[in-house]
């Protein structure tokens, strides 16, 4: 299986912890999310990304309502020191695993907290981050909060997700911030705008999730209704069909350039914000060892300026047919806001 390159690994963030592999292991699909998971490959998968030199692997407490950090807890015994442990808090999920909405408050931040560092049987997470805005609780009380826990030595740095530039300045006033994380892919490209121009303003990284758009891109479909896509609009009715025929002609693309349309829109993507000037991870979510190696494959691709032209032409900025969450979700997106004048 092909190795993170030594020489390609980045700071995350001017304020961000150093000697990052731009690859990143997104461990949500490990449990249930997509339908059943198989623990065993899952653990594999983990242990080959590591091996590999993926280091930063990311997970939320709401992941599995706890499984995924258990998951995770039991894993790493032994290789917690290899690792860089990205953690989502605050969403909140009923006993079915609805969802129940998002608690930002510095109590509730510090209770996320505690339960953890349980579940992941360690002292420390490296980077902790609100998984979506609170709009009644501040941005400044909640990143106040998490900069407690930093001073007390259960945190190493702050991140924030899914929030508008205007929310990141915010918050980078409190305490630094070392990366923001957020969905960008040839499908979701509104972060280009007015989002990445401030993360570079301010020296802050990306983690960036969904480069496939949760399959899209690599021609996955739900399985059943146990599969959460399955409700998403990009996954039904003649938006599928559409998405699909702009992931046939980004297929011609990809196999022009000698590889597939899942390496070509990873490579993309790293590529992409590499010369907008950020200090960026790319985040995929394998979980086989398979997938895995189809990403590895990626971070070695080299796309020239005419590749890049000829990927871009075949899926253009605003041609994905329906949203990347269903509407109630995306009303909880504070990066979806217009942008305004700080």
């Amino acid at each position: 299986m092909t190795a993170v390159r030594n020489e390609s690994r980045i700071r995350l963030g001017r304020h961000g912890p150093a000697d990052v592999a731009p690859l990143g292991l997104g461990c949500m699909g490990m449990s249930l999310i997509y339908g059943p998971s198989n623990e065993v490959e899952s653990i594999a998968t983990l242990y080959a990304a590591i091996d590999a030199g993926v280091n930063l692997i990311d997970t939320g407490d709401f992941y599995g309502s706890g499984h995924n950090e258990a998951l995770l807890g039991s894993a790493l015994q032994g290789r917690r020191d290899q690792v860089l442990l990205s953690v989502k808090f605050g969403a909140l999920r009923t006993p079915d695993g609805a969802w129940a909405g998002v608690d930002g408050r510095p109590a509730a931040v510090k209770n996320f907290l505690a339960y953890s560092l349980q579940r992941l049987k360690t002292d420390h997470v490296d980077i902790y981050r609100l998984a979506r805005l609170d709009r009644r609780v501040p941005i400044e009380d909640t990143v106040g909060a998490i900069a407690d826990l930093v001073r007390a030595g259960y945190v190493r740095y702050i991140g924030v997700s899914e929030v508008s530039a205007e929310t990141v300045e915010r918050a980078h006033r409190v305490h630094p911030i070392a990366d923001l994380q957020i969905e960008y892919s040839l499908l979701s490209r509104a972060p280009e705008a007015s989002i990445f121009p401030k993360l570079r303003a301010l020296g802050v990284g990306v983690t960036a999730y969904g480069v496939l758009s949760r399959g899209v891109l690599s021609g996955s479909r739900p399985a059943d209704t146990g599969d959460y896509r399955a409700h998403l609009p990009r996954f039904t009715g003649t938006n599928w069909e559409a998405n699909t025929r702009l992931v046939h002609r980004l297929s011609e693309v990809a196999t022009a350039l000698g590889s597939t349309a899942t390496e070509v829109a990873i490579g993309w993507a790293m590529t992409k914000m590499r010369r907008i000037g950020l200090d960026a991870v790319t985040l995929v979510g394998s979980r086989t060892r398979r997938q895995l190696g189809v990403a590895l494959a990626a971070c070695n691709l080299q796309l020239s300026d005419e590749a890049i032209a000829r990927i871009e032409s075949a899926v253009p900025p605003g041609s994905a047919a329906g949203a990347r969450y269903a509407p109630a979700a995306m009303a909880h997106l504070d990066s979806e806001r217009p942008a305004s004048h700080l």
